[in-house]
This record gives structure tokens, C-alpha cells and sequence, in this order.
């Protein structure tokens, strides 16, 4: 999904900070001995955008899993979600999979 958001913010034409764009990812496992699977994939992003974008990089982030291959072939057995730390200006605005602004 990281590819995929990337994807979203260049068709955009959004800049952003590439060097500072990064995420984190924690997967929660479920199960006892050999029978054992996974049961939710936790996305954490980090990225820096102009003033002037963030209404577009909101709806980047709002669509991005739709477009990913990987999202769509697990999300009918695994819980992925996913959180965005975006940097606009001195602001850090936190958005989510269920912010209901986006």
C-alpha cells in the first residue's frame, strides 16, 4: 500500500517530501502452534504535503487501498487498517481509515 499511496500522491501531482515519507506496519497473529494466521495489518504513514494539497493528499489516502493488488486480495480475510501522520506547514494532522472528514 505504500507503493499504492505514493502512486495516488504523484497522479495528483501532490509534492511531497519523499525523503520523509515513511511507514511502519504491525500485523497482529493469531492462533496456537502450527495453525496460526494473520488477522489484521496496521499501516502507519508519515508524509509532509503543502497547505495547497492536503485537501487532494486526504483523498489520496481515502482511495489508495482500492488500488492496491495486495489490499484487495486479503481484505475479505484480514482487517487492514491504516493511520496518516501529514505534516502541513508547523501542523500535524491525523487521519485515518475512519476519519469521517476524508
Amino acid at each position: 500500500m505504500y507503493g499504492t499511496l505514493a502512486g495516488a500522491l504523484s497522479g495528483r501531482k501532490i509534492p511531497y517530501d519523499r525523503d520523509s515519507y515513511t511507514a511502519a506496519v504491525d500485523g497482529s497473529i493469531v492462533g496456537v502452534g502450527k495453525t496460526i494466521r494473520i488477522q489484521s495489518i496496521a499501516l502507519h504513514y508519515e508524509l509532509a504535503v503543502p497547505p495547497e494539497s492536503l485537501d487532494a493528499t486526504k483523498r489520496a489516502l481515502k482511495s489508495h487501498p482500492l488500488g492496491c493488488p495486495a489490499h484487495e486480495s486479503v481484505k475479505a480475510a484480514i482487517t487492514v487498517t491504516w493511520d496518516a501522520a501529514v505534516h502541513v506547514g508547523d501542523q500535524v494532522i491525523s487521519l485515518n481509515s475512519e476519519s469521517p472528514d476524508l
